[in-house]
């Protein structure tokens, strides 16, 4: 990077937000950037955030929770940083002045302070999904109409924005997104009945935080990637093609109209696409493992299973349909995703949980987009509300 940048990490203390500081760490070591944190955030890891406040000086940090102000106030004690907690602090947080911001807190509720922060034209780094899922068009123009970029940091969506031609987009194809298979790829849907929390989140390639882990394991993260890319990338979403990858070498593919084929490949390590995101245009050092080709030697590809994998189907009619259901299997997903990992449903209901609420919101609402953040936010509540009821139903059972 050939310029000091001031940033904001929303979720610093969670598993993309901790890789970023790493490579902060790791640059300036080498003397190879200097940056300015503006804000920090996490959402209960008071003594996480405050390590980081102490190790990274920033001006501000903020917990999600409210009811942990005291707590921070004690932890950060003696430092000169401001503090805050609650929603409207993590808002705050998004809306101070960083030209660049990692938007990585998990699930719907970073939705609103990427919003704050594209409003005001900085480049978002976007580790974030259901940013995209659920209020994708909003977005998009959010960072257009202030002179913002979104920078993708999910590796497969990286590796497309690496070899993409955005100024020849009539050229391209298709876009092929690869999939790990996740730890579930070889297993029967008897099997699948039965596995336990701990064997979804035992990912075989990644390091990823339980909903991840588990959306991997059922495929859903591919499915909200499928919607993801459909907003990111000028192409339509019947472009988008979905192939199992288990190596995790190619990241995903570009084919242009010629036949040729652009990859991005790497080890399986997030600080390679947000270093990506952290030095664009530019390119910075990554204490990344690099990539041996000679025991890489072996790639294998395969067509996922919709059978046995749902969620593929399910994200592919949400993102044909558009309107209110992309947010709707957002949310149902994530209460599903919860209760399973709370032990109140089995694995094989994530997945049926979702369609029903998806089945319920095509019933009760109409087909329109989202166009601003209350219809977003009403739509999300409505969902969580029936996929609760279902999970209830199905614990009392």
């Amino acid at each position: 990077m050939k310029k000091p940048r001031k940033i904001t990490i929303l979720g610093s203390t969670g598993s993309v937000g901790e890789s970023t500081l790493s490579l902060l760490d790791f640059a300036a070591a080498r003397g190879e950037s200097e940056v300015e944190i503006e804000a920090l955030t996490a959402n209960r890891n008071v003594q996480g955030l405050a390590e980081q406040a102490r190790k990274f000086r920033p001006k501000f940090v903020a917990v999600a929770d409210e009811t942990k102000l005291d707590d921070l106030r004690a932890a950060v004690s003696g430092l000169d940083v401001e503090i805050g907690a609650g929603p409207s602090a993590i808002e705050e947080a998004a809306s101070r002045d960083a030209e660049w911001v990692m938007a990585a807190i998990v699930g719907a509720a970073g939705l609103r302070p990427t919003l704050k922060a594209a409003a005001r034209g900085a480049d978002i780094a976007l580790a974030n999904k259901e940013c995209l899922v659920c209020a994708g068009e909003l977005l998009m123009k959010t960072i257009k109409d202030a002179g913002g970029n979104l920078l993708p940091v999910d590796s497969e969506h990286n590796a497309i924005f690496q070899v993409f031609d955005f100024d020849r987009p009539n050229r391209i194809s298709r876009l092929i997104l690869t999939a790990s298979g996740g730890p579930f790829r070889m297993a029967t849907k008897e099997e699948m009945a039965v596995k336990t929390p701990a064997e979804a989140v035992a990912h075989p390639n990644w390091d990823m935080g339980a909903k991840i882990s588990v959306d991997s394991a059922t495929m859903m993260n591919k499915g909200l990637e499928l919607i993801e890319a459909d907003h990111i990338f000028p192409v339509s979403h019947e472009q988008i093609e979905i192939l199992v990858h288990p190596q995790s070498v190619i990241h995903s593919m570009v084919e242009y109209v010629d036949g040729s084929v652009l990859a991005q490949l790497g080890t399986p390590d997030m600080r390679t696409p947000i270093a990506s995101t952290l030095a664009w245009p530019d390119r910075m050092p990554s204490p990344s493992e690099k990539l041996d080709f000679a025991k890489a030697s072996k790639l294998t590809f395969e067509a996922p299973d919709l059978e046995r994998f749902p969620a593929l189907r399910l994200a592919r009619q949400a993102v044909s349909a558009g309107g209110p259901i992309p947010a709707a299997l957002n949310a149902a997903n994530e209460i599903s995703v919860a209760a399973f990992l709370e032990g109140r449903v089995k694995f094989l209901d994530i997945a049926a949980i979702t369609e029903q609420v998806m089945e319920q919101t095509g019933r009760d609402s109409g087909p329109g987009a989202l166009s601003n953040l209350d219809d977003v936010i009403e739509v999300d509540g409505r969902a969580r509300k029936w996929a609760e009821e279902i999970v209830a139903a199905k614990a009392a059972a």
